[in-house]
């Protein structure tokens, strides 16, 4: 994947991927103190490529090191100019970026407060996250036994490298059982995402998501399907449910930039629906789809030429 890629912009400049590496004792490495981004970019119907939602996605991630007290070291129009700079370096009109900051070596203290940051962008061609058969005909999956952080342990609003062994955990555990994602509540037992994704289910042709009260990382691509719902009339509720209403649900789906659309067609054994993609999934997953490839006017916007 990233390894066959020509280059990666490291530090400010662009250097051959290869030679991409920290040292053994980067503080990050150890103790996970880092933030990230997933973002793509998709070819589109009328030549080159474009990436989606850029503009949200730096804006997160900054945010993310503000929560850290972790100082990037490059301003938002830098990093902005080197996503696009790293796609053209690599000739790539699709693919998928990662923006990570991270607190690099000098002291492995816990609180190393002199240690540099250091940012990276590496990009690499990745297809659905689920499978191109979850995308169509859509996955099987578990309630974990491991809970969504409770946001005293966790800054869940950032999009933090340590705070995913977690995710990790929860989707090895799901993986294990033979199914294909894993779905985790929180610490008051509600349904809050899956390992990596955002979550919503569709009740009485009704569009329902945990809302932003709720332990989860406000997703990019969750924000996304909201919009695109309400501009095809779907009415949405930002609202908490227990896996029973999840299990009754007419559909359900996951929303990721890694992930896209992709339908949940059971959950602890139990069916979701028919078993099968629903229609307002199906809806849903076409607007996105004609927003990513260009051939939506109206939300042409989220969408930055490289």
């Amino acid at each position: 994947m990233a390894d066959e890629i020509p280059f990666t912009w490291f530090d400010g400049k662009l250097i051959s991927s290869g030679s991409a590496t920290l040292p053994l004792l980067s503080h990050a490495l150890h103790y996970g103190f880092g933030v990230f981004e997933g973002i793509r970019c998709y070819k589109q119907t009328s030549g080159g490529g474009a990436i989606f939602r850029l503009d949200t996605h730096l804006r997160r991630l900054y945010e993310s090191a503000k929560i850290l007290k972790l100082e990037i070291p490059f301003g938002y129009d830098v990093v902005f100019a080197a996503c696009r700079e790293i796609l053209k370096a690599n000739k790539m009109t699709e693919g998928y970026l990662r923006p990570i900051a991270w607190l690099g070596e000098g002291s492995m203290g816990i609180g190393a407060f002199d240690n540099k940051v250091h940012l990276a962008i590496s990009t690499w061609y990745w297809g659905a996250y689920l499978g191109e058969s979850g995308i169509k005909n859509g996955i099987r999956t578990k309630i974990s036994s491991f809970n969504r952080a409770h946001p005293n342990n966790a800054m869940v609003r950032g999009k933090v490298t340590g705070q995913y062994v977690n995710s990790v955990l929860a989707k090895r555990e799901a993986k294990d059982l033979g199914f294909d994602e894993a779905i985790l509540l929180d610490h008051q037992g509600f349904v809050a995402e899956g390992s990596g994704e955002n979550i919503f289910i569709v009740r009485n042709g009704k569009l329902i998501t945990p809302s932003l009260e709720a332990p989860i990382l406000r997703g990019v691509t969750r924000d996304t399907v909201i919009d695109l719902a309400r501009d095809n009339g779907i009415e949405v509720i930002e609202s908490s449910f227990h896996r029973d209403t999840l299990y009754v649900a007419e559909e359900a789906f996951f929303t990721g930039t890694a992930a896209e659309i992709t339908p949940i067609r059971e959950v602890d054994n139990r069916a979701i629906g028919d078993g099968k993609p629903g229609p307002i999934t199906k809806q849903l997953q076409a607007a996105f789809r004609s927003v990513v490839i260009g051939e939506n006017s109206k939300r042409s916007a989220w969408l930055t030429p490289v």
